[in-house]
């Protein structure tokens, strides 16, 4: 798939970004701010800025989370199937690789250069009992948002790039959020 390819970016890759996921238990959305970072091969990192400071490295199949005061957490991500999943998508965005991406999801895309979108559902079982659909949208050769709708109803949408760092209003919608990821 063409568009998936125009999309690889030489490591290391970093973005801004700005997460809202909307979760069920809780009465607003969450918001979180940081850095992303794509530093080649499978080694990933996130850094939460904002509204505690906190890291996420993936590297040698294992995620760590680092918070200040606190023992860094280990996992091994053989122990989170679903979270191996993803992970690996996002890597095979990255790089452009449309033959692993469409070996973990169904694709479709539709739009144009000016705006596109790539919906993707998953084809691991253990991932489709968490993970209901992806949708990645775009501009040219630019990510600028993905949604993830979780089974339970719960969804976030992380804004990338320039979006990433975007005034959002006090309390953001979903509603608001797509019509900005899909740059209308």
């Amino acid at each position: 798939m063409a568009r998936v390819r125009s999309l690889a970016r030489p490591p290391p890759a970093r973005t801004d970004y700005t997460e809202v996921r909307f979760i069920g238990m809780l009465d607003r959305a969450l918001v979180l701010r940081g850095e992303m970072a794509w530093l080649g091969g499978q080694r990933l990192e996130r850094s939460v800025v904002a509204p505690a400071p906190e890291t996420i490295s993936v590297d040698d199949g294992h995620a760590t989370l680092r918070r200040a005061g606190r023992d860094p957490v280990t996992l091994p991500l053989d122990r989170a199937p679903a979270l191996k999943n993803l992970l690996d998508s996002f890597v095979a965005l990255l790089s452009g690789d449309a033959a692993a991406l469409a070996r973990r999801f169904t694709l479709q895309a539709y739009g144009d250069d000016q705006a596109w979108t790539l919906d993707m559902t998953p084809r691991d079982a253990a991932v489709a009992k968490r993970i209901r659909d992806v949708s990645v949208d775009g501009s040219g050769k630019t990510l600028r948002c993905m949604r993830v709708d979780a089974i339970d109803g719960d969804t976030s949408f992380t804004l990338l790039g320039p979006l990433g760092r975007a005034a959002l209003p006090a309390r953001p919608t979903p509603a608001q959020l797509a019509t900005l990821c899909a740059g209308t």
